[in-house]
């Protein structure tokens, strides 16, 4: 019976410590990798702002980045959809990052898909180099695939932390980030106009409904085209 009780409160305690995130490098030559991930409107940003600003309050010395494409908000800060910010350095190319974070405790990553799959690299020289690296990004893009380099980066990553919106036409966990307009690029910044977080339901209802209405639309335009 005390096996048993032992056993279950080791079990409670590893997945308790899968949520939190590592704060000192100790002895430790190395640093780590964290990655936080999920769909739009998930909270990401928050989160990694949230990391950042205690490692700042500790009096560790803070970097953080951002793809310089990204200026929805600002051109500098990172900024949450709530309208957290911390301030960054944007960068054209994922290199730039590891010649701007030497001499740092912690680097901050946001929007870590839109970089080319040299960030994975990057990041784990940086973490063999004994910097703590948080990086936040889409895990998915708009049409549910695995997003640039963050495969990779969470594969590699000590720890992931996927976080979820809320679906708007559920109500349950969303982990979509459905597209409302037909633009094709995979790279297309946005906000609410643009997005909307939807569960696996919600998302794959909504494709096939898409799907409906361009079909109807096609047979119309044939139906015009030979009268």
């Amino acid at each position: 019976m005390l096996t048993n009780v032992a056993e279950n409160n080791f079990l409670t305690y590893e997945r308790y410590k899968m949520f939190l995130e590592n704060t000192v490098n100790q002895q430790e030559q190395f640093g780590w990798i964290e990655v936080i991930c999920g769909s739009m409107f998930s909270g990401k940003t928050e989160e990694l702002i949230r990391r950042l600003k205690r490692a700042q309050f500790a009096k560790q010395k803070v970097e953080i980045f951002k793809p310089a494409v990204d200026t929805r908000y600002d051109d500098e800060m990172v900024v949450s959809h709530n309208k957290n910010e911390i301030r960054s350095t944007p960068v054209p190319v994922a290199e730039n990052i590891r010649i701007l974070a030497q001499g740092c405790d912690v680097v901050g990553i946001d929007e870590a898909q839109f970089f080319d799959e040299e960030i994975v690299a990057v990041c784990n020289d940086l973490a063999n180099s004994g910097i703590r690296v948080i990086v936040a990004g889409l895990d998915m893009d708009f049409k549910g695939n695995p997003f640039g380099p963050m495969p990779a980066l969470m594969a590699t990553a000590e720890y992931v932390t996927k976080v979820h919106a809320v679906c708007t036409r559920t109500g349950n966990l969303a982990n979509y980030s459905f597209r409302k307009s037909d633009d094709k690029r995979l790279v297309m910044l946005g906000e609410t106009e643009e997005y909307e977080p939807l569960s696996r339901a919600a998302y794959f209802k909504a494709i096939r409904e898409n799907m409906e209405v361009k079909d109807v639309e096609i047979i119309n335009k044939q139906k015009e085209d030979t009268q």
